[in-house]
């Protein structure tokens, strides 16, 4: 995308969206290093581009095409050129050498990494580029936004979906003169194909009912099909819309939400010992076994810590819902949650941050994190096989028959 105003962004973005660009980071760094070299032509003509002005000692003529290898692959740059003198972006380019240069790609990927704008500004300085403000290098991020929302709203055609992973994250932001908590929600999922995927995200003033049900909703709308588990905390309006919205799906309470909550009812000299413990139901081999396993350490903490006892034997069903579903299922979402592993991604991101402007703000770091890390995942091993998925459809759990009362409605029915 050529960076410069005579480009229609919706007419850009529709041609993004009919080529389906499999790459949005490499396009995303285009974007940026494209917007910067447009901001550094406009400081040498005296005026913006397409601006009358009687400050004005140049204008622009065209632009010339110059790849530019980099890390996310080799992207072809349009060059400004000017009408007298020539433009060359010394402080990205080597005139004979296209590999990109360390610090150029920190600038290029600055705002995606979580870099506050102020800091762009001083690194763009460090490169030799002055007179850009921060409402400039904030304008120039905004360019993410068109790329964000295609991520956002696309239709999701790689279901069903089998297993479905839901979360929130609370990120700070200025809103009518006060740093208040809003919540970002984030959907993850397991597609037809085995691969991990991102459904979508939103933010929202409240995580509660009515913020999940529409975002639930949302996905529904998009193509979001084939769901046989959602896993989450035990947030009663999160639940609640994943029943109005996911009929027939199992619910699986995250063991590690749950396990946060379990060990504030301990001492904390207590807590490894409990978190020990507790693990071991996960890692049975069989739905019988796991059960066993449930009992037994209840039975253990009866005579030391009643109280976590008591909160283990009432989250029974909520914890083991994984057990109606074959081991191979087991094995993998306890062992490589990636909810979790993302979580961990978005935040070290957001933190660099501390406290967003607005919300949109939140959309377009965040929404640029997602698709990034989607891509990723599209390059990597499948997450599940696809014969462990046919077993999760079909919900066969071999050498196991448990209780009817154990069996979620639609079994049962």
């Amino acid at each position: 995308m050529a960076a410069n105003n005579s480009v229609d962004p919706a007419g850009w973005l529709a041609k993004q969206i009919q080529i389906d660009d499999p790459d949005l980071l490499r396009s995303m760094v285009k974007t940026m290093a494209e917007a910067l070299m447009s901001a550094e032509a406009d400081k040498l003509c005296g005026a913006s581009y397409g601006e009358r002005s009687s400050e004005r000692t140049n204008s622009r003529n065209g632009y010339r095409a110059r790849d530019w290898d980099t890390r996310a692959g080799t992207v072809e740059l349009a060059i400004p050129k000017l009408r007298q003198g020539s433009y060359f972006p010394a402080w990205l380019l080597e005139r004979r050498r296209r590999a990109e240069q360390a610090l150029v790609s920190v600038v290029a990927t600055s705002y995606l990494l979580g870099v506050s704008t102020r800091r762009v500004d001083k690194l763009v300085e460090q490169l030799g580029i002055t007179g850009i403000s921060k409402s400039q290098v904030s304008q120039m991020a905004k360019v993410l936004d068109e790329q964000v929302e295609a991520f956002r709203t696309r239709t999701l055609d790689g279901g069903p979906f089998a297993f479905v992973w839901l979360d929130a994250l609370t990120q700070k932001v200025r809103e009518g003169g006060r740093i208040v908590n809003v919540h970002a929600l984030v959907a993850t999922a397991v597609n037809a194909n085995g691969q991990r995927e991102i459904l979508g995200m939103d933010v929202t003033s409240r995580e509660d009912g009515a913020g999940w049900l529409a975002f639930l909703r949302g996905l529904v709308a998009r193509g979001l099909s084939g769901v046989q588990m959602v896993i989450s905390d035990a947030h009663i309006g999160l639940v609640e819309a994943i029943g109005a919205t996911l009929p027939g799906a199992s619910w699986q309470r995250c063991r590690t939400h749950y396990l946060r909550n379990l060990l504030t009812t301990v001492p904390k000299s207590a807590q490894p010992w409990v978190a020990t413990l507790v693990r071991t139901i996960f890692d049975q081999p069989s739905a019988e076994q796991v059960r066993t396993q449930h009992a037994w350490v209840i039975d253990a903490l009866a005579a030391k810590y009643p109280a976590a006892a008591d909160h283990l034997d009432q989250a029974r069903e909520d914890l083991l819902a994984f057990a109606r579903f074959p081991r191979e299922i087991w094995k993998q979402i306890w062992s490589n949650n990636p909810q979790e592993r993302l979580n961990k991604e978005i935040r070290r991101r957001t933190d660099v941050v501390g406290i967003f402007p607005d919300r949109a703000a939140i959309i377009r770091l965040v929404g640029a994190v997602l698709a990034e890390q989607t891509d990723e995942w599209t390059e990597t091993r499948r997450y599940m096989g696809l014969d462990v998925l046919a077993k999760a459809r079909l919900r066969v759990i071999p050498g196991d028959t448990p209780d009817q009362e154990h069996l979620p409605e639609t079994l049962t029915a």
